[in-house]
């Protein structure tokens, strides 16, 4: 007689959320700043895994599962799995999700964010349960301003509070190297810190980027509005910066978000080998390689 086997888990990467370029554009009545970004999402990550269980249960486990620590009812992951039963009208499932944390937390790359829309996507693929379009938007901007621009990790534009999503160009296939100087930085104490924010916003954007080149060149000709703020509050951030801008493998060096991540384009044969060489010179940071696509 044959043993059946349970199913095996669900897998996903749940990929960094990565700022090319970060425009803040102006600033609402209520607080909220509007900006203008290019998002992309390298395969660089966490991974989640979902399979049944008794029970709704969260497992964590990876290098920095010990940030996350504390009382369950705060977790985005948990958060997401209640809220979509919720909104899809069903009973909250019995499932055991195993979170490998990998990205630093508030570290500027969405992990959090990430981790809430890959949950959201497992789920519908589990109850076979897919809410329409702009439902699942809306259940993700409940999570979070980056929940939503997380359900699609493709390039993309962000306006608004972040809310308002376009699909971005096609992009060259590159290499991305990302560096934290294993520092937090908190994102309201960045804002509270920045001198102007009526920046112009994006340049106009192309429909595709053909070679790194172009698509560097362009960048250039953008900011991350918020990385002079976050230099002053996270003097690594200078220092990681200085490293990947020396280094002439690197063809463009950037803050991501609010930081203190930064990252640098490279191409993609170049990536692998900065991540060892920078992990050689700098076993203090965090860094972590991978194609941008």
């Amino acid at each position: 007689m044959s043993l059946s086997h349970p199913p095996s888990p669900r897998v996903e990467l749940a990929r960094a959320k990565v700022n090319l370029a970060l425009h803040i554009t102006g600033q609402r009545s209520d607080g909220y700043h509007l900006l203008e970004s290019l998002v992309v999402f390298p395969q660089i990550g966490d991974r989640i895994a979902l399979e049944p269980s008794e029970k709704l249960e969260l497992v964590l486990e990876g290098p920095f599962a010990r940030d996350l620590e504390g009382p369950d009812e705060d977790n985005l992951i948990l958060k997401a799995v209640r809220s979509f039963a919720d909104r899809a009208n069903l009973p909250c499932p019995d499932i055991r999700l195993t979170l490998t944390k990998r990205l630093p937390v508030s570290s500027g790359i969405g992990g959090g964010s990430s981790d809430a829309a890959t949950t959201l996507r497992l789920l519908e693929d589990f109850t076979e349960t897919y809410l329409p379009e702009e439902d699942l938007h809306a259940l993700a901007l409940s999570l979070g301003a980056d929940v939503p621009v997380c359900l699609i990790p493709e390039p993309q534009i962000m306006r608004g509070i972040g809310d308002e999503l376009a699909t971005g160009p096609e992009l060259p296939a590159c290499g991305m190297v990302l560096v934290n100087p294993k520092a937090a930085v908190s994102t309201p104490d960045v804002f509270r810190s920045m001198t102007r924010r009526d920046n112009p916003p994006l340049p106009p954007l192309p429909e595709s980027f053909d070679t790194l080149a172009q698509l560097t060149g362009y960048l250039k000709s953008c900011r991350n509005d918020m990385q002079d703020a976050a230099m002053q509050l996270c003097g690594g951030i200078g220092d990681v910066l200085s490293v990947l801008e020396a280094d002439s493998r690197i063809d463009l060096a950037r803050m991501s978000g609010s930081g203190a991540t930064c990252f640098g384009l490279c191409k993609r044969e170049h990536a692998a080998e900065i991540e060892r060489s920078l992990r050689a010179d700098h076993p203090e940071w965090w860094i972590a390689s991978g194609p941008l696509s």
